[in-house]
């Protein structure tokens, strides 16, 4: 069968001497593996639809029993190169890339999705600060796989009145009384709570300019790496060089 997808490369790997096959995060079939022919070829002419964060059409044939399709055709619509030359750039859209393949089963990626990872790549083209950007997409990642946190009132009882705290294990707010349950649970300033809601919320395409202050974005990343442990429990090679990069800055 034939297939006629727009796509987003989010890994690529070499096959044999001349070729690589590439995943897709698609608009309309999910995830899918593609074998690009001849793509490490100097004058290929499918070379750069490989490459890391290409945007594109893609045109492939895959049997009627699934598995892994072989290009036939394609148009990149937006490299992304500047994701690959700039470095801190780079770790953060290869992050991203990371989690969508690691995380996701192929029915767990739709079309939204798709949107919303193009959507983090735009923001770090167009400068916006890496780390909220990445928040935001890791949100509908937990989201897509189904474990999404309930930060609108106490997730073990129900009550909506704060304070409250963030507890990974339980998957997201709980009161006063309830955060005694959970020694590992951490409090958030008021400020730092109230983004994490608008990240549970939040489409990708609607971020706007946003500065967050320095003490806040450290509260928001305790919180969303506890959560992102906790209820996906990956480890992404990316990930580590993020955290080396952050020790550096």
């Amino acid at each position: 069968m034939l297939y006629r997808v727009e796509g987003i490369v989010i890994r690529s790997m070499d096959y044999g001497e001349s070729n690589k096959i590439v995943t897709l995060l698609t608009n309309s079939s999910g995830k899918a593996g593609v074998l690009v022919k001849g793509a490490k070829k100097v004058k290929s002419r499918f070379g750069s639809l490989a490459q890391p964060f290409t945007y594109g059409e893609f045109v492939f044939f895959r049997g009627p029993n699934g598995g892994l399709g072989s290009l036939n055709a394609g148009e990149i619509y937006e490299s992304y190169h500047t994701l690959r030359e700039n470095l801190d750039q780079a770790a953060y859209a290869s992050y991203v890339a990371e989690l969508t393949d690691r995380a996701l089963q192929e029915d767990e990626a739709g079309g939204f999705l798709f949107e919303q990872l193009k959507a983090c790549l735009n923001g770090y083209v167009l400068g916006k600060d890496p780390q909220i950007v990445t928040h935001l997409y890791e949100m509908r990642i937990l989201e897509a796989a189904g474990y999404a946190p309930g930060l609108d009132a106490c997730v073990n009882c129900g009550n909506p009145e704060g304070p409250f705290r963030i507890s990974a294990h339980m998957g997201g707010a709980l009161c006063i009384r309830c955060s005694a349950g959970d020694p590992g649970a951490i409090r958030l300033s008021d400020p730092a709570y109230k983004l994490l809601r608008l990240f549970r919320r939040m489409d990708l395409r609607r971020l706007g300019s946003i500065e967050v202050k320095p003490e806040t974005k450290a509260e928001l990343k305790l919180a969303m790496r506890k959560l992102m442990d906790e209820q996906l429990g990956l480890k992404l090679k990316s990930q580590s060089f993020l955290d080396q990069l952050d020790k550096l800055t």
